[in-house]
């Protein structure tokens, strides 16, 4: 399994070289429906393709599937309202989590309370993550298993359509744009990329092939501050959470901060990827518990608050 997370593609593109370097021959895959209304609008992604590009159409096929289907559009609908009712209480507790540990972590101890005190409150941060996780992947469960979506032939017709693409490409990729709408449509139509194609993938699409999608703005002018678990990712890498344009997104010199942030995904690397970047996963790239390994040289954030390049002495 060959999987290649890049950098942002606007203004530094390195994804044609990279799939030149595969070395395959045969069309290659379009997914680009975080693109939106723009999602047609491929021509210069085709080009660096040489041409081989397949736009699988995700955000066009919805868009024609929910408004010929009003079942079916009730229901994604209502999937959307829970899953915004539940990000709001998610973001509730998790600003509040967030904010304790820091609280804890300032807060002088003068009997050694302070450091288990600390570990017990970003302990208490990652059971707010694992409590939403869990209630969207029971939402998920729940919306697919409806009569809608397994009683409808139009989808059932589309995603056969899908995989048959996807079975004949040499390659897909999964370019960047809305990552809520580009997660929509890859589950609308239970998208499967085969194991055996490889897989390049950068900004939301580098967020959506890992697992779990977590957003991050230090800067944002408002709302919640913290980084947010926002969705579950297809999981074909596992143990990564992409940091798409990390430098203009965080504030790495503040080390408190950042520190705080690795710690809360123990299981997880944070790969920032920034223009230029490009970290190749290959067969074998895993470890006993399915977790990628990544090649020397890849920065990563570390529970020092400092970026690090993997296997630096």
């Amino acid at each position: 399994m060959t999987t290649i997370l890049l950098g942002p593609q606007r203004f530094t593109t390195t994804v044609g070289a990279t799939v030149r370097s595969l070395g395959v021959s045969g069309p290659v895959a379009m997914v680009n429906s975080g693109w939106e209304e723009r999602e047609s609008d491929d021509a210069e992604l085709a080009g660096h393709l040489d041409g081989r590009g397949v736009n699988l159409r995700l955000y066009q096929r919805a868009f024609e599937l929910l408004r010929a289907e009003p079942d079916l559009r009730a229901v994604v609908l209502d999937h959307r309202s829970r899953h915004d009712e539940l990000r709001s209480f998610y973001g509730l507790r998790l600003q509040s989590a967030w904010d304790t540990v820091f609280a804890v972590r300032h807060r002088t101890s003068r009997h050694g309370i302070g450091e288990g005190a600390e570990r017990s409150a970003l302990q208490a941060l990652r059971d707010v993550d694992d409590w939403y996780a869990w209630e969207v992947a029971r939402l998920v469960e729940q919306t697919a298993a409806t009569e809608a979506f397994t009683g409808s032939a139009a989808l059932a017709t589309h995603r056969a359509e899908i995989a048959e693409l996807l079975a004949s490409s040499a390659a897909v990729v999964v370019a960047g744009g809305h990552v809520g709408l580009l997660m929509e449509t890859l589950r609308l139509f239970a998208v499967s990329i085969p194991a055996a194609t490889p897989v390049i993938a950068w900004s939301a699409g580098a967020m959506a092939v890992c697992d779990p999608v977590v957003l991050f703005h230090d800067f944002a002018p408002h709302g919640i501050t913290a980084p947010e678990v926002h969705d579950r990712g297809l999981g074909r890498v596992r143990g990564v959470v992409p940091l798409p344009h990390a430098r203009r997104r965080l504030d790495l010199d503040d080390r408190d901060r950042m520190a705080v942030f690795a710690a809360r995904f123990p299981s997880h690397r944070l790969v920032p990827l920034d223009a230029g970047t490009v970290v190749r996963l290959g067969p074998g790239s895993t470890d006993a518990e399915g977790r990628a390994t990544l090649p020397e040289g890849t920065r990563v954030l570390t529970t020092a608050g400092t970026l690090v390049a993997e296997g630096a002495a």
